[in-house]
């Protein structure tokens, strides 16, 4: 007897097409079902550098974001972070960090199921994110590399500046925000469909 995996439903798979029309100076797409695990070490511990080593990056300070291989750390807290990774890779990434830490004080929780990641590109960014959010996101005040827990249109959200030309910025919501998320982001384009804002 065969036994089925039961279907994955994206947070927003019912709104590529309408996040595709989106303005040329704003794409937008859902990078669905990533692996994301919370650690949580006290900086400096012999488990954080256990984490470090098996990552092969320092783990980030206040509002940072590095980029290991395709394992992306975002600082959270004074204690916290969270590892995101590409489908897949929860099992292994788990067991690495887990046996690498070992008796250490430190947790390794997986949080996949609780946010969907948008990623945005494009000249616009910035311009219809101010829209709804509080940060200042001139790149002289969030450059490449920034990681903010902050309000989207009052929706909480993590913004990631990414480092990679181009790349723009990530948003990592709570799955039950995502569609509201989606709804003002299409509605903060409309200024812009016509090439005139």
């Amino acid at each position: 007897m065969t036994v089925e995996k039961p279907a994955r439903l994206s947070p927003l798979g019912a709104w590529q097409e309408a996040l595709a029309q989106l303005p040329n100076g704003l794409r937008v797409r859902e990078l669905p079902f990533l692996t994301q695990l919370t650690l949580r070490a006290q900086p400096g511990s012999l488990a954080a550098k256990a984490v470090e080593d098996v990552l092969d990056v320092a783990l980030p300070g206040p509002l940072r974001a590095e980029l290991s291989g395709d394992v992306e750390v975002l600082w959270m807290g004074p204690d916290e972070w969270l590892l995101v990774a590409p489908d897949g890779r929860r099992d292994d990434l788990v067991s690495r960090l887990r046996s690498a830490i070992g008796d250490e004080f430190a947790t390794v929780t997986d949080v996949s199921a609780q946010r969907t990641a948008l990623a945005l590109s494009g000249n616009l960014v910035r311009t219809v994110l101010a829209q709804g959010c509080a940060i200042d996101l001139d790149p002289r005040v969030t450059p490449a590399g920034s990681c903010l827990n902050t309000l989207l249109a009052q929706a909480p959200v993590t913004l990631v500046v990414r480092d990679e030309p181009g790349a723009g910025v990530r948003l990592l919501v709570r799955s039950s925000f995502a569609s509201y998320l989606a709804t003002w982001l299409v509605d903060a384009c409309t200024e812009y469909r016509d090439g005139t804002g």
